[in-house]
């Protein structure tokens, strides 16, 4: 159930949070693509314009922190993109952004942004291999330093999980496995994706040991 427009439309009571030293927000909804394992498609549609960023930000942090899917997906977004690479802002696409859709030209509209810490790709498949590769070597020619990138990675058959893992490694990308979780059968991800994303996501672990030893 959608929400009433007057509420989609009220600024955020930052104070009954106030820990919180970061804005948060959507510049975009929805989503182009239909990934087997994703929802948004479902709950949100297609992707649309949705605020500005000067609708979003705070005037007591320069913090920014924005929940689109694929911010990259439609002209809109990637004009908010440069946009704010023109402003102070410190920024977290905390959803990350689809590596298929970064040209040159997106890279350097990223290397102008002040990042809080990384830039966030997803490679949930082999196939989209080339594009972080790809997309990787347009943001660092385009200015984003070389130790802030981060990658998410979906893990289902353990064995092609770890290639993509080796493969950003490699990269010096950091990786952060997340195991599939079958929402619509209800089925909970399995003991060893579970172990194979502790080994991931640990990165004392991650840097010192191998998986061969660590699963054993």
């Amino acid at each position: 159930i959608p929400l009433p427009k007057e509420i989609e439309k009220m600024f955020p009571d930052y104070s009954i949070y106030p820990t919180v030293d970061y804005a948060i927000g959507f510049l975009t909804r929805g989503c182009p693509n239909k990934c087997p394992w994703c929802v948004v498609p479902r709950k949100e549609g297609n992707i649309r314009t949705y605020r500005t960023w000067q609708e979003i930000v705070r005037q007591d942090t320069t913090n920014l922190t924005l929940l689109d899917n694929n911010v990259l997906a439609c002209d809109y977004g990637i004009d908010q993109i440069d946009q704010l690479g023109k402003t102070k802002y410190k920024v977290d696409f905390n959803q990350g952004l689809d590596t298929r859709l970064i040209t040159a030209e997106i890279g350097r509209l990223l290397g102008k942004i002040h990042w809080q810490r990384f830039i966030r790709f997803a490679c949930d498949t082999k196939s989209q291999m080339p594009w972080v590769e790809q997309a990787h070597r347009y943001c660092i020619e385009g200015g984003v330093p070389k130790s802030s990138f981060f990658c998410y990675v979906l893990v289902k058959d353990i064995k092609d999980a770890y290639e993509r893992v080796e493969f950003l490694r490699k990269l010096n990308i950091d990786p952060f496995a997340q195991p599939y979780r079958d929402f619509e059968n209800n089925i909970e991800p399995t003991i060893e994706q579970r172990n194979f994303a502790r080994w991931v996501n640990h990165k004392a672990i991650f840097k010192t040991t191998k998986w061969e030893d660590y699963k054993g």
